[in-house]
């Protein structure tokens, strides 16, 4: 019987696909991994078959994942030279234990050389490695994800103004947890040589997302356009740092590197986020959540903290 590898199963990603394949897959199918046995306790004890997996340990990697069909990459929360090296080591991993396809968790039109989000650049060269590679692959361009956003809105709400660079760019929001749904379905299918763009179900400006959570809220936020400088003294004041090398204050609203949130934003800005598509609905069957219903569940739909392996 054909094995699943979902890694990163201790993660807010991770745990949401793992538990959507439980209900997709046989139970002797799957295979759950995370960086430390603790991770990974939760499916072990429930007589899952688990592995331990080290991202930065190649050989280790080749041996957890013999013997599967599918593996499922759940893109690093770093940007740079070292998540392409966490990438590289993953699909080499693969290659040399059988693995026939990959599962990965892109971006939106992630390989646009116009587009200015730096982001984008890791995902465009762990794309075309795995094409390189001897391996088939299911490419899941994901738009941002509205978790993001609304926890912005509400920390912004006491100050009556959300300023940021996106302007009247459009981005298709997305929750967090519908990406990871899709992740699981993607394992759990029979598509080939596939790049699906998982997005919400509408596009709209931060302007609309805003007016929405006024809506919902009963708040009076504003939305100011600000320049790309202006933002990075935002994140700066909030001690976002500029690059994820820096240090994350715990609990912050803002766990992601403001480089890559301005760059981000200016890409919205430009228009190279508006990717608009009915895939989620295609590949799960479902209707992806509407920022309006995420609002109305707010408790449910916030960030959340970095996960304290990613740093």
């Amino acid at each position: 019987m054909d094995k699943y590898i979902f890694t990163g199963v201790d993660g807010n990603f991770g745990g949401i696909a793992a538990e959507t394949a439980i209900k997709l897959l046989d139970k002797s199918q799957l295979i759950f991994t995370a960086p430390t046995e603790k991770g990974i306790a939760k499916y072990r004890d429930q007589g899952y078959e688990t592995r331990v997996t080290d991202f930065n340990d190649p050989d280790g990697l080749a041996k957890a994942f013999q013997g599967a069909k599918k593996v499922l990459l759940i893109s690093m929360p770093f940007v740079g030279e070292k998540r392409r090296q966490a990438h590289k080591n993953v699909v080499d991993a693969c290659v040399a234990s059988g693995v026939q396809q990959i599962v990965y968790t892109s971006l939106v039109n992630s390989t646009d050389p116009t587009n200015p989000s730096i982001e984008k650049l890791d995902h465009a060269w762990t794309e075309s490695y795995v094409e390189n590679a001897e391996l088939d692959y299911i490419f899941l361009r994901n738009s941002q994800y509205a978790e993001a956003m609304i926890t912005n809105y509400y920390t912004m709400a006491k100050t009556g103004v959300l300023a940021n660079n996106q302007g009247d760019g459009k981005m298709a929001y997305i929750s967090r947890q519908d990406c990871a749904i899709a992740a699981a379905y993607a394992m759990a299918s029979n598509l080939e040589h596939s790049i699906l763009n998982i997005n919400g179900p509408e596009l709209m400006t931060i302007s609309d997302l805003v007016n929405i959570g006024n809506k919902v809220s009963g708040n009076d936020v504003k939305y100011q356009e600000i320049t790309d400088e202006q933002d990075y003294e935002v994140f700066d004041k909030m001690g976002v740092p500029r690059t994820t090398d820096g240090k994350f204050k715990k609990d912050s609203s803002a766990p992601f590197s403001s480089d890559g949130m301005v760059t981000f934003g200016k890409a919205i800005r430009e228009g190279k986020m508006g990717t608009f598509s009915k895939d989620f609905f295609k590949l799960t069957g479902q209707q992806p959540r509407t920022v309006q219903n995420m609002f109305e569940n707010s408790d449910e739909y916030q960030i959340g903290a970095r996960h304290s392996v990613d740093a």
